[in-house]
């Protein structure tokens, strides 16, 4: 990561905005995310901005709109292929009860979970396609989607610019954030499984014992 950001440091001008645009926007569309985390680059053209090489706002705005186009054309990805990948490719690997939680997760809470997604690597390559599979509605997919890439770009940029040369460790930082945030999403996921079995399983034997305490009714009526 670091020859890479040397590598960033040494360009000027658009070239700069051009790369600021295209990571973030090729994390979800093509899944670069899972090799490069945007913020590096993010990061590093707020330290360019620091150094006037760059102008701040246009660096937001710039990463801003990379990263909601990259969103966007990662949930008509999901919504377009990701059914059949699941059910072809990945079915081996993913059950299908599985799938069915998460996608009602995302179309009962998902939208929160869109922008919280934005500031961890792993989610925000896979969040925008899950939504599009899920079947959201993409106007509230694209509220979140706004609101997430803006703040996320501008909090990135605006570390960059803090940090100075000394953005090194602010990256550092940000990615192991980045695991706790996702670590409390993983824990947040379990306990909502957890909660909705053990909620099915209560009701199954509500219902059971509806059914028996019906029989016995019925039984004393014959008795009679």
């Amino acid at each position: 990561m670091s020859s890479i950001a040397n590598y960033v440091l040494s360009l000027h001008g658009w070239l700069v905005l051009v790369l600021v645009f295209l990571v973030p926007a090729a994390e979800a569309s093509i899944f670069l995310g899972f090799v490069f985390p945007g913020e590096t680059v993010v990061i590093v053209a707020g330290v360019l901005a620091f150094e006037h090489q760059e102008y701040l706002p246009w660096v937001i705005v710039t990463a801003s709109l990379g990263a909601i186009t990259g969103d966007s054309v990662g949930y008509y990805i999901g919504k377009r292929w990701g059914r059949s990948l699941i059910n072809n490719r990945l079915s081996r690997f993913v059950k299908a009860a599985t799938v069915a939680r998460a996608e009602e997760f995302m179309m009962k809470r998902g939208g929160p979970g869109i922008f919280i997604g934005r500031f961890t690597t792993a989610l925000r390559v896979l969040v925008p396609g899950l939504a599009g599979v899920a079947g959201m509605r993409y106007r509230t997919f694209a509220v979140y989607n706004v609101a997430g890439g803006v703040a996320w770009s501008a909090s990135m940029a605006l570390l960059g610019y803090a940090a100075g040369q000394s953005y090194s460790q602010v990256e550092k930082v940000t990615g192991e954030v980045s695991y706790v945030i996702l670590g409390l999403v993983v824990v947040a996921l379990v306990a909502f499984v957890i909660y909705r079995k053990r909620r099915e399983k209560a009701i199954n034997q509500g219902y059971e014992r509806r059914i028996a305490k019906s029989g016995d009714i019925s039984k004393g009526r014959g008795a009679e």
